[in-house]
């Protein structure tokens, strides 16, 4: 058995990337599946097309390789965080479709509870804010608003999940009810300390304990899956959600080492090693990884919007046909002009977590045009990414926690990108010769704990870097640009 297969399963679409002994990728399939949206911020998935298109591009990137399950050795599975879902534990047949972490349906029941005094508790045990990004009031929603689910639920009927829990009970025919801790650390319900789901916080969002999965580590057993999916089965022996897999991925095992994904949203996190850092500029504590029991630790800083807002260039707007137009559009922008484009789209995370306020552009002229809203498209994702920066510099400020910016996913590709990133944050941005860093996270976790890939510290050595960008932007300009940004964003938030 010479190879892994890592399933990514993202917010857009569900990809299979098969690796060899050595880590290099012989095969990836993906496919794209419908996004629900059934009122103003709310984002739904349908279960099954999750499942479906998870099965067929497993299955289509093992037939590109030309080899069998036999040749697999084991599964890592990588996912959307926070996407909630509830299913029978008897027929496995969803109660309602997929909550998505973008999903801003909880705000009142995030409100409701922040005013009667429990965000601190939250807070303390949780590292994240009352927000309805998180798992757990969308979890409540669904057990007050689904006709039957909570008594199900209280009578063991039920079982919840994110995204990785629901494919590894499918992948398992139902045989195991587990996650990983850095999932766990992201659905409100877990202690990231004590290292359990709280009591005390499931007991307030009146949430049977029953219906929680097993927490285990990132490299671990997660049972193997039925023989008839892929002809024989194959183990699962690693998870973890999609950032903390790209942080792993990224080989951020020091502490001050700091990545940011670029794919439907934009995820930034700085390794703070074994000390849980509390934030003072409204950034997450988390869980970066676990292996042995103990968690390493991390700051995160949360942006909705990144790639999102070039799907709306194309999907919205139709001023692109293919992402990849975006960067072509940005180079023939007027540069005398300063359109600010602020994606709220579906409201604002870190450092702002306002769910109400809404996208808005700044400084059309009667001659803006499609290039220049490109622009401010992709400038957007760098600003955002200087908020989350500034705020871990002044929670975290350790010499090096800005000294550079390992950067992935698929908005990496653009140069034209990255160089304003660079400019805009004003530090080196280093981009790795393996893009897919989410799903080689996944692969690693998994090919190391099948005994199959290096250790920790020699997968480290194995990152390399295929180019890194140099601030090239005067501190006067720099500086300038981004304060018209705090500007419109403070604009876009008091127009609620």
């Amino acid at each position: 058995m010479t190879h892994i297969l890592a399933i990514d399963q993202g917010t857009t679409s569900s990809r299979a990337i098969l690796f060899d002994r050595d880590m290099k990728i012989v095969a990836v399939a993906q496919e794209e599946f419908t996004q629900h949206f059934p009122a103003s911020g709310w984002v739904e998935h349908a279960p099954a097309d999750i499942w479906d298109t998870v099965l067929r591009t497993c299955r289509a990137a093992i037939d590109k390789a030309g080899i069998g399950a036999t040749d697999i050795m084991a599964i890592g599975i990588t996912n959307q965080r926070e996407t909630t879902l509830v299913w029978d534990k008897e027929t496995g047949e969803p109660i309602h479709n997929a909550i998505v972490w973008q999903d801003r349906r909880t705000a009142q029941i995030c409100e409701t509870l922040r005013a009667d005094g429990h965000e601190a508790m939250v807070t303390e045990k949780t590292g994240l804010l009352l927000d309805p990004y998180f798992s757990g009031t969308k979890l409540k929603w669904l057990l007050d608003t689904v006709p039957g689910a909570r008594d199900r639920a209280t009578a063991g009927e039920l079982l919840f999940g994110t995204v990785d829990s629901f494919l590894i009970w499918k992948l398992t025919g139902g045989a195991v009810h587990a996650t990983d801790a850095t999932n766990a650390a992201r659905t409100l319900l877990y202690d990231i300390h004590k290292g359990g789901w709280s009591r005390s916080i499931c007991e307030m969002l009146d949430i049977p304990s029953r219906m929680l999965p097993e927490v285990r580590d990132c490299a671990g057993d997660f049972g193997e899956t039925l023989p008839e999916i892929f002809g024989e089965p194959i183990p699962i022996l690693g998870v973890a959600g999609d950032q903390q897999a790209a942080t792993i991925g990224q080989a951020c095992f020091e502490p001050g080492m700091l990545k940011s994904t670029y794919g439907t949203g934009c995820f930034a996190l700085l390794n703070t090693g074994d000390t849980p850092v509390t934030s003072r500029n409204r950034l997450l504590t988390t869980i970066a990884y676990q292996f042995n029991g103990t968690p390493t630790y991390a700051l995160e800083g949360s942006i909705f919007i990144a790639g999102a807002v070039v799907q709306w260039l194309r999907d919205g707007l139709k001023i692109i046909k293919t992402a990849a137009e975006s960067q072509d559009l940005a180079l023939a922008a007027d540069d005398s002009q300063q359109v600010i484009l602020v994606p709220a789209f579906t409201g604002l995370g870190a450092p702002y977590w306002d769910s109400d306020c809404r996208g808005a552009i700044f400084g059309l002229t009667r001659n803006t045009g499609p290039a220049e809203l490109a622009r401010a498209a992709l400038e957007s994702v760098g600003f955002q990414t200087r908020d989350l920066l500034e705020a871990m510099q002044a929670d975290w400020p350790a010499e090096d926690a800005r000294a550079v910016l390992r950067v992935d996913g698929g908005m990496t590709a653009s140069d034209w990108g990255m160089q304003f990133l660079s400019d805009i944050i004003g530090a080196p941005v280093d981009r790795p010769e393996i893009l897919e860093t989410t799903a080689l996270g996944a692969a690693w976790l998994a090919g190391m704990e099948a005994g199959l890939y290096p250790d920790q510290e020699e997968f480290a050595k194995s990152w390399s870097c295929d180019r890194r960008f140099e601030p090239d932007m005067a501190e006067d300009r720099r500086d300038a640009r981004y304060a018209a940004w705090k500007r419109a964003v403070q604009a876009t938030m008091s127009a609620r």
